[in-house]
């Protein structure tokens, strides 16, 4: 069998895993202050084009949107997502976990509209009782969204800007963002995501790493007492160079970007298979994510030889499915799957 269910199904690049190897007995101290920490931070700030960056290193995505969230947002406050947002849905509940109510918008094409962000936030300081509900303290989007989908730098820009009116910071979940940022479809890049946004992170996790999210505040604006706060969160490494040397090891040599451009590749490839026998997608997604419209009967004739997900059923009786490349997808895999029906 082969699998497509998700872009975190392999373990970690080879040349991370050569890495780890090789400084696995150098004597580092704990909690991030070892020197391949610092070295990943610095390549970071450089990449970003942020020489003031704070960037921290965290283990996984849900633990560092709570974590982040709960730093910016004040204990009265919620979070503004859409309604198809990783932490409205698919997060358990985390944020409301730590006291945070997430507010959330339609989503078009998976994406929030400055329009729509807008029209919400006016009509809630219309409200005469607006102090009697829960305030909106920050503003959530991922990039790319939960259906692949990615933001024009334009679309960025206006969403930072009504942030900018009322005051509230942008926080850009960048789970996948390799897969965004190496998008043929994208005209950001990551200093110009930088500036658009307060906070950000550069997702490890499902690029080639074991584990691992850096958390960048570009401007060095990250809270007072952020790192005592991941603590708090169970977010701190004890062995910090465990994601040190991930992270210095995926900004050498432009690897992140590199194995992210792969995993596009192999979507492309993947979506003109599916063309070629004449299914049609739910939407039109430029990165690692593909969602065919499958009859019952073409998933089960597919799911013989290859694992996916079912991502919702449609009136007419098909349903949508996602289909997922990542790092590590071999071209032979797509080949398998053009086999299978």
């Amino acid at each position: 069998m082969i699998s497509f269910t998700c872009d975190y199904i392999e373990g970690a690049h080879p040349e991370i895993l050569r890495r780890l190897q090789e400084t696995n007995m150098v004597q580092e101290p704990g909690y991030g202050e070892d020197q391949f920490t610092a070295s990943a931070k610095e390549k970071i700030r450089l990449a970003t084009g942020c020489p003031d960056a704070d960037v921290f290193l965290l283990v996984g995505g849900t633990q560092t949107n709570a974590t982040v969230i709960d730093a910016v947002v004040s204990h009265y406050e919620g979070v503004v997502a859409v309604e198809t947002g990783h932490i409205a849905v698919h997060e358990a509940g985390a944020i409301e976990f730590c006291g945070h109510k997430v507010l959330t918008l339609p989503a078009r094409q998976g994406k929030m509209v400055a329009a729509d962000l807008r029209n919400y936030l006016q009509r809630f300081y219309a409200d005469p009782t607006y102090t009697h509900m829960v305030l909106p303290g920050m503003v959530y989007v991922s990039f790319p969204t939960e259906y692949g989908t990615i933001y024009s730098r334009e679309e960025l820009l206006q969403l930072h800007n009504v942030c900018r009116e009322y005051n509230l910071p942008l926080f850009v979940d960048g789970a996948r963002l390799g897969y965004g940022l190496t998008s043929p479809a994208s005209d950001l890049d990551l200093p110009a995501l930088a500036s658009l946004c307060d906070v950000f992170y550069i997702g490890g996790t499902k690029v080639g790493a074991l584990c691992g999210e850096a958390v960048v505040f570009p401007h060095g604006n990250a809270p007072k007492h952020f790192f005592t706060i991941v603590k708090q969160h169970g977010a701190l490494m004890a062995k910090g160079r465990l994601l040190g040397v991930q992270f210095d090891t995926l900004f050498t040599d432009d690897l992140y970007f590199r194995i992210s451009r792969h995993a596009i590749d192999m979507a492309m490839l993947l979506r003109r298979m599916f063309e070629e026998k004449g299914i049609p997608f739910y939407i039109d997604s430029p990165t690692n994510q593909q969602f065919p419209i499958l009859t019952r009967e073409q998933m089960e004739q597919i799911g013989l030889g290859a694992h996916f997900e079912v991502w919702e059923p449609l009136d007419d009786g098909r349903f949508v499915t996602r289909f997922a490349t990542s790092w590590a997808t071999p071209v032979e895999n797509i080949q398998k799957l053009a086999s299978l029906f």
